[in-house]
């Protein structure tokens, strides 16, 4: 069920209205209720994984009790790694056992050895990367009696299994939302209000920024021996808008939808395309994934305490793995180990924290300085976004020679101008809600109502102007 299909517009009034107009006085109902929503929102992908789904979560809330009741050093370690193997191991079957396969074929094929690959035919299942590691991080944070297990199981399960973040995030802690899932919720007209504006900016994002964008992005990438280098650039561009639109246009529904129901959820996206650097924009980019990598990873690694080897070891392999982390593919390993070089001057000289403060906090415009630092962050970030787009090392490679050629002088052969006035003008309202938690956040707050809700409406009707047949979001494949 897609975010931006007729199924879920039916969906979230139905289940909205069951939760505080039918349970409403019963926490346990309510609790019950998201649980069997989450359910039958993931069994309307697959209902055979939804048996997967429900095996991990009693996987990790079974060996959670055992961990915590654990009188041994020896039996905790024991419940800690059974369950660290085997959610690895599902993880690693259906997502990389192919490209390992594969992998060690091609390897041995290149010192005369030819070897026939056994593979599996299987779908990857939605969602399995990150209800994973929501399972992961309460297995480790009750391992480093950090959280206390959680006793009630359906409590547990919404945790892991709450349907607005199921399938693409944000990837949440057991620490911030399992006490909000325990507590009483009570109906808050501004905090739903606010949550419908951000569903209301998440879906422009998604269906008027990145389908289209998609749309010019496919067409150039697909075909990009027979386009100039400038129109490369171009298509990479509209890449790099198309899956910031994609997934924090996700992730903006998923936050608002969750303020609908008096819960919410961590913060995904920080408008990273107005960063100075590339420690910033990690800060604002897939907050959560950054932050779970850093706490559950780089920490334990030893972080930046010691020499300077130790910090670029550190951050290598982070970078790396979260390019793995998207996909089995060389392409999003190459993407990884480009951010952790475009990082490591800042992680050398200590300047990766430098950036805290948004981008000309309190004023209308950027100094020169700014606007360059940004440029050139930009530039960078779509580089990369080149090897986390192409469908293998060869056509990446190719893409970008295509861009360092004489053809890059000349005048792009696809240039949509209705998208390029789109682009500027989104990018326009990203810059003046910059300091908030989402672009419309507090536009038009000042203005009379009925000014207020033309500026809705007029949102409304170009995302129905706009709307192509339900197309699914970026990160479900991962």
């Amino acid at each position: 069920m897609l975010f931006n299909s007729l199924e879920f517009a039916i969906f979230l009034p139905v289940v909205f209205l069951l939760y505080w107009f039918v349970t409403n006085k019963n926490l346990k109902l309510q609790n019950l209720l998201l649980c069997g929503a989450s359910y039958f929102f993931y069994a309307c992908w697959d209902w055979r994984f939804l048996l997967l789904l429900i095996f991990s979560t009693l996987l990790d809330f079974y060996t959670g009790l055992k961990m915590q009741d654990a009188e041994k050093a020896n039996s905790k370690k024991f419940w800690f790694w059974l369950s660290i193997s085997i959610n690895l191991g599902f993880l690693s079957i259906f997502k990389y056992y192919n490209f390992f396969a594969e992998s060690f074929a091609d390897a041995v094929s290149k010192i005369g050895f030819q070897v026939s690959p056994w593979t599996l035919s299987v779908i990857l299942p939605v969602g399995i990367s990150f209800y994973t590691f929501h399972g992961l991080s309460y297995v480790i944070d009750i391992y480093k009696s950090r959280i206390k297990a959680e006793r009630n199981f359906v409590d547990y399960a919404v945790f892991v299994s709450f349907f607005p973040l199921l399938v693409a995030g944000p990837i949440e802690r057991a620490t911030h939302l399992l006490p909000q899932i325990k507590r009483a919720r009570t109906f808050d007209y501004s905090k739903a209000v606010d949550g419908l504006r951000q569903i209301l900016w998440g879906l422009f994002k998604k269906v008027v920024i990145a389908d289209n964008c998609a749309q010019f992005a496919n067409q150039i990438f697909n075909n990009y021996t027979d386009h100039s280098g400038s129109t490369l650039v171009l298509g990479a561009i509209f890449f790099t808008f198309q899956i910031y639109g994609d997934f924090s246009g996700y992730s903006d529904i998923a936050l608002g939808t969750s303020r609908l129901f008096g819960i919410e959820l961590l913060r995904n996206f920080a408008f990273p395309y107005f960063s100075r650097d590339i420690a910033e924009f990690w800060r604002r980019w897939h907050i959560s994934l950054s932050s779970w990598f850093k706490d559950y990873l780089y920490i334990p690694l030893g972080g930046s305490i010691g020499g300077n080897w130790i910090r670029i070891r550190n951050t290598f392999i982070i970078f790396v793995v979260s390019g793995f982390w998207h996909g089995a593919n060389w392409t999003f390993i190459v993407w990884g180990g480009l951010n952790a070089i475009f990082i490591m001057p800042s992680i050398i000289l200590k300047t990766n924290r430098n950036h805290l403060e948004t981008v000309a906090q309190g004023r209308i415009l950027p100094t020169a300085k700014e606007l360059f630092q940004v440029a050139i962050t930009f530039s960078m970030t779509v580089f990369a976004w080149i090897f986390f787009r192409s469908e293998n090392i060869g056509q990446a490679i190719g893409y970008v020679s295509g861009i360092f050629s004489k053809s890059i002088f000349t005048i792009p052969t696809i240039r949509p101008s209705n998208l390029i006035l789109l682009l500027i003008i989104f990018m326009i309202i990203e810059w003046i809600g910059r300091e908030e938690q989402f672009a419309i956040a507090k536009l038009g707050h000042k203005w009379k109502r009925p000014m207020r809700y033309v500026m809705y409406y007029l949102i409304i009707f170009v995302i129905i102007m706009f709307s192509k047949k339900d197309q699914p979001f970026i990160y479900f494949q991962f």
